[in-house]
């Protein structure tokens, strides 16, 4: 059974859907979470301080998500590759992420805002970790690329760059007469022919004496 805390972020997930983060009324989250506003409030703080948990759960679950890719039995450039894959279909699928890993937030989404100077810590450990403010994109492509570890760290800062770039820019979708690339909502996950672009690659930059990439 859920916490009230993960109800209350389930909730407001849920409510993003179909309304904008300014239209979310913090009473309607508590209602569908079924606790007390009390409760939301010594959770999160305030409205700001649930954006920052938001935030915060979705980089923490794409991590996590990258981490079981990585240690899925099979060889390790497939699963690199399987990163990038997931890592376009999971963009695409949630606007939260594709804000995290692109920098690009609309008023749609609820942006971490940093807390106020000399405000008093949260007393919910979750919260504090939140409200320390979430990472830029570099440094989740950077924490991407740790999860690998030392030897394939450079293979997957690759394999998700190049993932990056399909979500910034999909391709423009045969039969779209204007030109224009498909609404977010309505990207897919890469081709099999960059997944094979992928795979060539990074068993070049996987078998490289380079640490880095530039």
């Amino acid at each position: 059974m859920p916490t009230a805390r993960e109800a209350l972020l389930s909730a407001a997930l849920a409510a993003l859907t179909d309304r904008s983060w300014s239209t979310v009324r913090m009473v309607d989250l508590a209602t569908a979470a079924r606790v007390s506003r009390q409760t939301l409030y010594n959770e999160f703080g305030s409205k700001e301080g649930l954006a920052r948990a938001l935030v915060r759960q979705e980089a923490d679950a794409y991590l996590h998500g990258v981490q079981t890719l990585l240690a899925a039995p099979g060889p390790p450039e497939r699963n690199l590759v399987a990163v990038a894959e997931w890592t376009v279909a999971r963009a695409a699928a949630r606007p939260i992420l594709r804000a995290l890993l692109t920098g690009a937030w609309n008023e749609r989404l609820p942006v971490p805002r940093p807390v106020r100077p000399g405000a008093r810590p949260a007393p919910v450990p979750a919260q504090r970790r939140a409200d320390a403010g979430p990472p830029a994109p570099g440094e989740l492509v950077a924490a991407t690329a740790a999860c690998a570890g030392e030897r394939w760290a450079a293979g997957c800062e690759l394999a998700v760059r190049l993932a990056l770039s399909h979500v910034v820019a999909p391709p423009v979708p045969s039969g779209r007469p204007d030109g224009q690339c498909e609404e977010p909502e309505s990207w897919r996950p890469m081709t099999p022919a960059m997944t094979s672009v992928i795979e060539t690659i990074l068993r070049v930059e996987t078998t490289s004496p380079r640490k880095t990439i530039p």
